[in-house]
């Protein structure tokens, strides 16, 4: 039996991406954290070969600069092609979509929809950046601690770990994050279950070096489809000069034929290979039926929260600050769920839509039809989010658009706009840290703000926006208000009210702070 407890506000099960980017959040707010994670190590595989440009947004949002985690060069863009091998005969280049085709995610709109460039930066090397600022910001992390049982109530979760060496002991936490991946412990033992298409495919990857090969990489592909009649494989480079070549697990049926197989997949034997490691995972689509859970039957507050991405990570962790500090009530965390879930599944259906997965898109019925590929710049940027922390949302929307289709959509990601702050030229973007933020052209609104701060205690900025003319996309235009309207904005970037125009006294602004604070 566990012999010791620790309490902390939040625990954070998994240290990936996402659990490692909710530690940073809430260290920023500091909130006392701990983060277990099973392995001893982070791991060596490089996995993920960069992050979008809208998960650039978050990371500098939390306090990473470019010269932490860099912006691929303004003329590198994510590309692939269909090859017979990498230096054999090269079939196509192949788009992420055929929305894509227009060059700008088939959007005709020149406007700028990012201040920031996608990254090249590679998973294995992001994971020990983030812990490094999560143990800054005073986060307590635990690699090779497990979790093996958790229970319960209507106040806080109490987890039962086991340490490296075993020895089980207890932490008391308010919250439960539960960032554990796809084999999710967690959701195991709270008996979660989960909806989807299911299993897609099995692949085993091998990593390695081969700087022959090098001068073929110059065209700016990073990622091949490797399509021959006996070999159906997929190639990625990384920038770091490390290749992965992922294989149908039926093909790699050992070590040395995965070995075996990189020369075919290269289209030469005349190169060195240094072998870094192989490794085996499942590509799977499946979305919990419950991104939350109360601790009691006859409780409505969650005291586990699931969380599969960075931007989810994103949207819970203020949500978990605010209610954690008595700012916010339990009833803010349901909006997690709500705005999550719609985006969950947008997300699942999207990957059926496109080519690479079209094929797979289960029979319908008569009254089914096919899932439709949303374009890309609608996916990244203008995903709405519909719960009882936003106003202005009836139900009639389109899942995604593109932000200048939107024009301020409460629901959505503020735009970026340039605007000029203390002699300097800025993103809009860059506004939205740990704060909320009401935006204006017009300065009554800081006397309004300055009224409500008797009855709303959460901490709101009002900024100012000034626009030298001409620019390329006007606030009014960006935001969907006239020169005397406003747009109060989340600190996760997303727009929770505007007003168009001036309203009559303070006690509009007031009312609007309480609901989306309070998810009244």
């Amino acid at each position: 039996m566990p012999t010791t407890q620790k309490d902390t506000s939040i625990l954070i099960v998994g240290a990936g991406l996402s659990g490692l980017t909710t530690a940073v959040c809430l260290g920023r707010y500091k909130i006392p954290t701990i983060v277990i994670e099973k392995r001893l190590d982070f791991l060596s595989h490089p996995r993920a070969d960069g992050f979008t440009p809208r998960t650039v947004e978050i990371f500098r949002s939390i306090g990473f600069p470019a010269s932490v985690i860099p912006e691929r060069p303004e003329e590198f863009k994510l590309r692939r092609a269909r090859v017979h091998s990498l230096i054999g005969q090269w079939f196509e280049e192949i788009p992420w979509s055929a929305l894509d085709k227009k060059g700008n995610g088939g959007s005709e709109s020149a406007v700028e929809y990012s201040p920031y460039r996608g990254s090249f930066t590679p998973q294995d090397v992001l994971e020990p950046i983030l812990c490094k600022r999560a143990l800054d910001l005073g986060v307590d992390v635990r690699m090779g601690f497990q979790l093996v049982d958790l229970r319960m109530d209507e106040s806080s979760v109490t987890a039962v770990v086991s340490d490296p060496g075993r020895e089980k002991f207890e932490i008391k936490a308010k919250y439960l994050v539960a960032a554990d991946g796809h084999n999710s412990t967690v959701r195991k033992i709270l008996d979660i279950s989960r909806s989807g298409h299911g299993h897609i495919s099995s692949i085993k990857s091998v990593l390695f070096r081969a700087p022959e090969v090098n001068p073929y990489l110059q065209k700016g592909i990073t990622q091949f489809i490797i399509d021959q009649a006996d070999l159906k494989a997929f190639l990625i480079a990384y920038r770091d000069g490390r290749l992965v070549l992922h294989l149908p697990t039926e093909l790699a049926t050992s070590e040395g034929v995965q070995r075996a197989l990189i020369p075919k997949a290269l289209g030469t034997s005349d190169v060195n290979v240094e072998v870094l490691g192989y490794s085996q995972w499942d590509m799977s689509a499946l979305i919990s039926k419950k991104f939350s859970s109360a601790g009691h039957s006859s409780s409505e507050t969650p005291h586990t929260a699931y969380l599969p991405t960075e931007e989810g990570a994103h949207n819970l962790a203020w949500k978990l600050a605010l209610v954690v500090s008595g700012i916010s009530k339990p009833a803010l965390l349901d909006t997690y769920d709500a705005e999550r879930r719609t985006v969950a599944w947008l997300r699942h259906d999207q990957i059926f839509a496109r080519s690479d997965y079209k094929t797979l898109q289960k029979d319908k019925g008569a009254d089914d039809k096919p899932h439709v590929a949303i374009e890309d710049m609608a996916m990244e940027f203008g995903e709405l989010y519909q719960s009882r922390g936003i106003i202005g949302i009836d139900g009639s929307f389109s899942p995604a658009k593109r932000p200048d289709e939107w024009a301020g959509q409460p629901g959505t990601r503020a735009p970026h706009v340039w605007i000029q702050r203390g002699g300097k030229t800025i993103s809009t973007i860059d506004l939205f840290c740990e704060n909320w933020v009401i935006l204006s052209q017009d300065l009554t609104w800081k006397d309004l703000l300055n009224k409500t701060k008797e009855n709303v205690s959460v901490d709101v900025v009002f900024e100012e926006v000034i626009q030298n003319e001409p620019v390329p996309f006007s606030f009014e235009e960006a935001f969907g208000v006239t020169p005397n309207g406003a747009s109060l904005v989340r600190p996760d970037g997303y727009i929770a009210w505007r007003c168009a125009t001036l309203p009559g006294d303070a006690n509009d602004l007031t009312k609007a702070l309480k609901q989306v604070v309070f998810a009244l």
